[in-house]
């Protein structure tokens, strides 16, 4: 019967109703704090998470996850294409030409990275496709000199499908009349938008076209690499460039990407620490429901402690009715949090169509709906930090109702 005492007790405390209220209201403030703290830093990890996995889907989806380049141009292409798909983690391979210059259209001038890319091959490695917003990408036949915009630099250059637009090179061309810039007149063909910065400064054109532009004759710039898991980019590529030789370079998305996504990584930490700090205070509410117990039931610990409860048995006690109190709270919480993380959504859309305002606008941001991906693996962390700082804060009011001394209390009742 002693060895359950901590357990019956402790709960029957929980249920009982209090002759001082004011221990009921901070039972309950605690109660309700650990609820809101174990919400929040749900909902807000899984927008952060929602947001990366945009970014990563967005950007990461035109930016290629590996380049390989020679030094000496390289000609027979498609064979090693051929010979890095049979690597186990390279999953797509695609040949490019890279071009900076600058687009020029009735007095204004927009620098940009212009891509020539094979239309056949391109699905291989990117999401373009999947965001042209006028034409495709097969109309960038070779010979005809059409080029594939972003909308904000379409936007900025104040063009459209079918407009002309002028390139010009870093490059200079030597002629009788004297040295001139390299320029290219082509035609719109087609917008895309990925709703990311890639949209102002990013172009495509056929890579033949890019070929004839860059005096390349039958080389190609590089490969772009797609490979399954976006993470092991950088052993990947040295791994690549260690079997072909020193002739041969390369790249990866950490080098021109890298910085954002560990930014994004810093903010989800710092955010959970912050948030971290309303469950310890809650927790630590606990610590003052507990004393104000140990004081209300000096009377009841005296009386357990005359027919023969342990000291430690008067630990559990209140270990037991502490603990008690956090769970319902973390388990509310995590009820709230997750529902909230699955519906923001539809709530914010709601919100919006209500009120007639718009919290995010495409135009500014690159989304234009708040984000959610709720991790599991983030509300079990939560909950077990949660857990631990309720047990924490149930340590000292239980130590000191373990020292009560009958003979002390027991004297004057």
């Amino acid at each position: 019967m002693l060895d359950r005492l901590p357990f019956l007790v402790g709960l029957r405390y929980v249920r009982a109703k209090r002759r001082n209220h004011f221990i009921s209201f901070i039972s309950l403030t605690s109660m309700l704090g650990l609820m809101l703290g174990v919400a929040v830093l749900i909902l807000v990890l899984s927008v952060m998470n929602g947001f990366d996995h945009e970014l990563r889907t967005r950007i990461l989806g035109m930016v290629p996850h590996a380049k390989i380049e020679s030094r000496a141009g390289m000609v027979e292409w498609e064979t090693l294409a051929e010979e890095l798909m049979q690597r186990e983690r390279v999953i797509g391979a695609a040949p490019y030409v890279e071009q900076q210059g600058m687009f020029s259209v009735g007095g204004r001038n927009q620098g940009a990275m212009v891509n020539g890319i094979n239309p056949e091959w391109e699905d291989r490695v990117s999401i373009i496709g999947e965001h042209m917003r006028q034409g495709e990408l097969t109309d960038l036949v070779p010979g005809e000199w059409h080029v594939v915009l972003g909308s904000m630099l379409a936007r900025n250059l104040g063009v459209g499908v079918g407009d002309r637009v002028t390139l010009l090179v870093p490059e200079a061309s030597i002629t009788p009349a004297g040295v001139f810039p390299r320029l290219k007149r082509f035609t719109v063909s087609g917008i895309f938008s990925v709703g990311a910065e890639l949209d102002a400064n990013l172009a495509y054109a056929n890579i033949e076209d890019m070929q004839t532009l860059a005096r390349l004759g039958d080389a190609v710039g590089g490969l772009r690499l797609q490979l399954d898991d976006l993470f092991a980019a950088s052993s990947e590529t040295q791994a690549i460039l260690n079997e072909l030789g020193p002739e041969y370079r390369g790249s990866d998305w950490t080098l021109s990407q890298g910085s954002l996504f560990q930014a994004i990584q810093m903010e989800k930490r710092m955010i959970a620490l912050l948030l971290t700090v309303i469950i310890a205070v809650a927790a630590f509410n606990i610590v003052s429901t507990l004393v104000m117990v140990v004081t209300d039931k000096s009377a009841d610990i005296a009386i357990l402690r005359t027919i023969g409860a342990k000291p430690s048995s008067i630990m559990g006690i209140f270990i037991v009715q502490g603990m008690a109190i956090g769970l319902i709270g973390i388990a509310m919480g995590v009820a709230v949090g997750v529902l909230l993380a699955l519906t923001v959504a539809d709530l914010i859309g709601w919100v919006e169509g209500t009120l007639g305002i718009k919290f995010l606008d495409a135009g500014v941001y690159f989304i234009s709906n708040l984000p959610s991906r709720l991790q599991w693996g983030d509300v079990i962390n939560i909950v077990l930090a949660a857990f631990g700082l309720t047990f924490l804060s149930t340590l000292y009011p239980a130590w000191r109702a373990a020292r009560v001394q009958p003979a002390d209390v027991l004297r004057y009742e």
